[in-house]
């Protein structure tokens, strides 16, 4: 394994080709954080793919490790705890740095999905580290993880969702409805292309037009990169995400005989 040098970590080698290299960076921050002060440290939330550089990087790193907490089972967003290796403890024994928020409005004439949510919080303010999952509660709003040291702030405001007026509360994380945890689920398809919009459709259960119109808003990712092309076509090992709705891997393609494609995929 790599060892860190003198308490620091070799942070230029760490952060090289990184696809996120500002939030690779504060987990750096806070990993030499924790190797000088022996005390656990935590990062703000962070997206699927800077989770998993930092594990994949700093978990070669000897002196240290690392543990995930979203506020739930299958959170798309995380913090990371930091430790070292030496002085860490059970991470069920930490308390996670995390708050609940209620944002109470009426959507009815206005249906919103967790990133209209999130760009509203955003504009309210909130930094986006500060921000995990978010999830719709119907018409009536959301709620949604955010970082105990932003809550004060969000408390008793008032804030924009698309057109919707809504009002943000900051709640006890166990006094939330959290998400039901996803199992997850393989399904086959056949398709006549291997084209994002059909495969993912059919992956998601969505219709093809709401798939499409998805991707074109920049909604959809292809192992953690935007596309914005419906046509754009899936691989086996090819991870389809989109955000507040978790994430599709493409197991296996094959030809069938009359010229169409069988897709295995695994519902995550």
């Amino acid at each position: 394994m790599a060892e860190a040098s003198g308490g620091l970590l070799p942070r230029r080698q760490l952060l090289e080709g990184s696809r996120r290299p500002q939030q690779l960076e504060a987990v750096i921050d806070a990993a030499e954080c924790a190797l000088r002060t022996w005390e656990p440290s935590w990062t703000g939330f962070l997206d699927g793919a800077a989770i998993e550089e930092a594990e994949t990087r700093l978990g070669e790193l000897s002196e240290l490790t690392l543990s995930r907490q979203g506020g739930f089972s299958g959170a798309e967003r995380c913090c990371l705890l930091l430790q070292r290796s030496d002085n860490a403890v059970d991470p069920a024994a930490l308390e996670a740095p995390l708050a609940g928020l209620e944002i109470s409005g009426n959507f009815l004439f206005d249906p919103a999905e967790p990133d209209d949510v999130r760009a509203g919080l955003l504009d309210a303010g909130l930094p986006s580290e500060a921000i995990g999952d978010i999830w719709m509660r119907g018409d009536r709003g959301a709620q949604a993880l955010v970082l105990q040291s932003c809550a004060a702030a969000c408390h008793d405001r008032e804030a924009l969702v698309r057109t919707v007026p809504v009002r943000l509360e900051v709640r006890r994380v166990e006094d939330l409805q959290l998400p039901a945890m996803r199992q997850p689920r393989r399904c086959q398809s056949v398709e006549a292309s291997c084209r994002l919009d059909a495969v993912a459709s059919a992956g998601f259960g969505v219709s093809r037009s709401r798939m499409a119109d998805w991707i074109r808003a920049g909604r959809v990712q292809i192992n953690w990169e935007p596309v914005s092309t419906p046509s754009r076509e899936v691989a086996a090992g090819d991870r389809v995400v989109i955000s507040g709705r978790g994430a599709l891997r493409i197991e296996t393609i094959e030809a069938t005989r009359r010229n169409r494609w069988r897709v295995e995929m695994t519902r995550l």
